[in-house]
């Protein structure tokens, strides 16, 4: 079975506790989103990371503080989360469901996966708009739930519910990566 992982919005502004719309706790799962991606680039697997990418005067700031500003240290990947080589792709989006980049749809149809394993932040947000694009693919969906954090736990829970309902499954790293 084809599989693409699927790391979603790891990047400094959400995952370290200094990054200007920091998710609480995020940086517990630098070190399972870095073994996620490496196991998937040590078994030829791509990796699709998606990353907010805002201009200094960006709409969503009217409802976010201002965040993962284009070119910034908040906007970058936690270095352990980047793989060298091709074996990562890169969406950039200004929204925060990452099919408002109109290049995903055919990014996604070259790689032609029958399975995305997903992670990253925020469960209830990001997470559960690309897990619910790419369940619309046709494909398998498993959410690594051990590798994902919300802003609210029962937000994040009803999340992780719509997207069991709409077809997904839940796992964790260990499954995933077989220990």
């Amino acid at each position: 079975m084809k599989t693409v992982f699927f790391d979603v919005d790891t990047q400094n502004d959400f995952m370290l506790p200094a990054g200007a719309l920091y998710v609480p706790g995020a940086e517990r799962i630098i070190g399972t989103v870095a073994r996620l991606n490496r196991w998937a680039a040590q078994h030829s697997i791509p990796v699709v990371s998606t990353a907010d990418a805002h201009a200094a005067n960006d709409p969503e700031f009217k409802q976010w503080p201002p965040h993962c500003v284009a070119g910034t240290a908040g906007q970058r990947k936690p270095p352990e989360t980047i793989l060298g080589g091709s074996g990562q792709i890169l969406i950039e989006k200004q929204a925060q469901d990452c099919f408002s980049n109109p290049d995903l749809p055919g990014v996604l149809e070259r790689l032609g996966a029958e399975r995305y394993v997903v992670y990253g932040v925020v469960t209830e947000y990001c997470v559960r708009l690309a897990a619910l694009g790419l369940l619309k693919t046709g494909a398998k969906v498993e959410i690594v739930t051990d590798a994902i954090v919300g802003l609210d736990a029962g937000a994040a829970a009803r999340a992780l519910a719509e997207i069991q309902s709409a077809g997904g499954t839940l796992t964790t790293a260990a499954e995933v990566c077989g220990r």
